[in-house]
């Protein structure tokens, strides 16, 4: 039988078949042929159009990316994958639903278009023109091939245009704008008297029983959350340049690396600025043939140079180390010779002719009074270059070993303990969310495993272990009671607090005066606008939400803020100016236009997809 396979895989028919397998795989690769059969699996039908799974994983990686990206601190652990799927699953089904849309309006992008577009977006481009290496280098770490990134294109840009299409035809009436505009701009007249916690300090008494009671009732507000004491090791920068040891042999070839950084070399200058024009090159070429026959630079520097504050110092800008000119200037003063002028240097300030009119230069101090620093430079920079190869070991170890003692140990590092650390967290390092969550994971906190290595800040990576589980319990009456009564008090205080409001603007509103009701003077405020601090968001918001007064009368309030109730008396609402030639009105017209074509497209989007087939295996 093996002599018949044999011969049979000499045959011209096997032969053919191999050929094509060969050229198949140098074109498309494996996919391709295991894909020709099996076909790509899909992640969700859009009216029989399908969402491939490679299209879904790649999306996904690119929006983790994008959201790592935007945290000061990126850290994968704190990434919710299940709901980046979700969020791009659903993307892609819109995406889907557009696109369909817009080819059956017959929306569509030539090659040549493409091509267009592609050539004029300035990340594709290397000093103002299209590198096709730069284009296919970008297009690839985006996860993509050229072909895949073409064809997103065409489809982006047909969404695009339906969505301007819909979004700029949004229209608002200028009665709309005038009414809106009437309304922020109104300013009301009011008054306001306040009244503190003391005024209603005798209506509030909270006993022993009202605490009890409010505790049986609200049991699950005292309870202790569940907890753990931590054991961790901390690998920093810092704590690793701690153990790194510099050798007074090491101090000395390293000192005499930075000799001659640590020398001091300043330059006194002087300059003539020309404003860089159509008369520059003429002026520029006057001053050097005034100075070429004898004339005195600080004296043209006074008569030619548009730097006035150094004009009538003769030019002079003093003494300056590299580091503080623009570079073209520095590099042109830094290379002249004492007394020299410099041909003409181009800044963004404007033209220079430059004197160098002194040097002085510093010895570097002695070894002995950089001992400290330049160990400390050593060893900081040593352990940037190990910090890399322990994080990795130390993940290693930790990830194999039951405990934490073994790999502190082999790496000389510390196992330290933190206690009564929630799920919310706790003291540094624990108030990172992702070393959090994985100390309260399946695998730490019941199977006794370590975490994982994780990144907690710059430089500073953290593996721990649950110590000691603390189950959540009831905190007992004793140690809660002055919380209690504090809490009972301030409510109890708000509500007399509103009942004395209640009962003042009753009496207000049957013709008493302020007076008569033992209150103090009124504060009054004119055509204030909703938008004044002066009395608080809670006081202005109350007075703008009021009705508006009838001729005569008032219209009372009351607000509750803090330990304190202001009472408000509304007595009129001016009416805020529109002019509907001005800019304020032509951009609120704007805004709102755009608003309503916002609107719009977003319900003509729920309603190609509430009117799509979709299928989700």
């Amino acid at each position: 039988m093996l002599q018949d396979i044999r011969e049979n895989a000499q045959g011209t028919i096997a032969k053919i078949i191999i050929g094509l397998l060969i050229v198949s795989l140098s074109i498309w690769g494996m996919d391709a042929i295991v894909g020709g059969f099996s076909g790509e699996p899909e992640v969700a039908t859009v009216n029989g159009e399908d969402i491939t799974e490679r299209e879904f994983l790649r999306v996904v990686q690119l929006e983790s990316q994008r959201r790592l990206s935007e945290m000061d601190n990126p850290d994968p652990s704190l990434l919710n994958e299940d709901q980046i799927r979700q969020d791009v699953l659903d993307s892609l089904v819109q995406q889907k639903v557009m696109t369909q849309d817009a080819a059956e309006q017959g929306l569509e992008l030539s090659d040549a278009d493409i091509d267009s577009l592609i050539t004029q977006m300035p990340q594709f481009q290397v000093d103002g023109t299209f590198n096709r290496d730069r284009f296919v280098s970008a297009v690839r770490n985006m996860g993509m091939g050229v072909a895949e990134f073409r064809e997103t294109m065409r489809k982006q840009y047909v969404v695009n245009q339906i969505r301007a299409g819909i979004a700029q035809s949004g229209i608002v009436t200028e009665e709309n704008v005038a009414q809106l505009l009437r309304i922020q701009n109104q300013t009301r007249d009011f008054r306001v008297i306040t009244l503190s916690a003391d005024a209603v300090s005798d209506d509030v008494e909270v006993t022993d029983a009202d605490v009890e009671a409010y505790y049986e009732d609200n049991q699950e507000a005292f309870q202790q959350p569940e907890s753990v004491d931590a054991r961790y090791i901390a690998l920093s920068l810092e704590a690793l340049a701690e153990t790194v040891e510099i050798s007074d042999e090491q101090l000395r070839e390293y000192y005499e690396q930075r000799s001659s950084e640590l020398a001091r070399e300043e330059r006194r200058a002087s300059h003539i600025l020309i404003e860089d024009g159509e008369e520059a090159d003429e002026t520029i070429a006057t001053i050097q043939e005034r100075l070429a026959a004898g004339e005195s630079f600080a004296a043209l520097a006074k008569e030619f140079s548009v730097d006035t504050v150094s004009a009538e110092q003769g030019g002079d800008l003093g003494y300056a180390e590299r580091g503080v000119y623009d570079p073209a200037f520095e590099e042109a003063l830094f290379a002249l010779e004492e007394g020299e002028v410099s041909d003409p240097v181009s800044t963004s300030f404007g033209i220079h002719l430059i004197k160098l009119e002194d040097v002085q230069k510093t010895e570097a101090p002695p070894l002995a009074e950089l001992k400290d620093q330049l160990r400390r430079e050593l060893a900081q920079r040593e352990a940037t270059e190990r910090f890399a190869e322990v994080r990795s070991k130390l993940a290693d170890l930790a990830y194999a070993a039951d405990d934490l003692a073994g790999p502190a140990e082999e790496l000389g590092l510390e196992v330290r303990e933190k206690a009564d650390i929630t799920r919310d967290g706790g003291e540094a390092p624990f108030d990172h969310a992702g070393l959090v969550r994985q100390l309260f994971s399946e695998d730490v906190l019941n199977e006794g495993f370590n975490t994982e290595l994780i990144d907690v800040g710059d430089n500073m990576s953290v593996v721990a272990r649950v110590g000691e589980y603390h189950e959540a319990q009831q905190q007992p009456l004793d140690e809660v009671a002055d919380e209690i009564r504090a809490a009972l008090t301030r409510q109890e205080t708000r509500e007399a607090l509103n009942e004395r409001a209640d009962a003042i603007i009753a009496g207000l509103e049957s013709g008493k005066s302020a007076e008569e009701l033992g209150l103090g003077e009124w504060r009054s405020y004119e055509e204030q606008s909703r938008s004044n601090p002066a009395l608080g968001g809670a006081v202005m918001s109350e007075v703008f939400s009021l009705q508006r007064p009838g001729d005569g009368d008032n219209v009372y309030g009351s607000v509750v803020s803090g330990d304190s109730v202001s009472i408000v008396a509304l007595d009129a609402v001016n009416e805020g100016e529109v002019n509907r030639d001005g800019g304020e009105f032509r951009q609120l017209r704007s805004f709102l236009a755009s608003l309503e074509g916002q609107r719009e497209y977003r319900a003509y989007q729920q309603y190609l997809r509430d009117n799509a087939e979709i299928e989700r295996p």
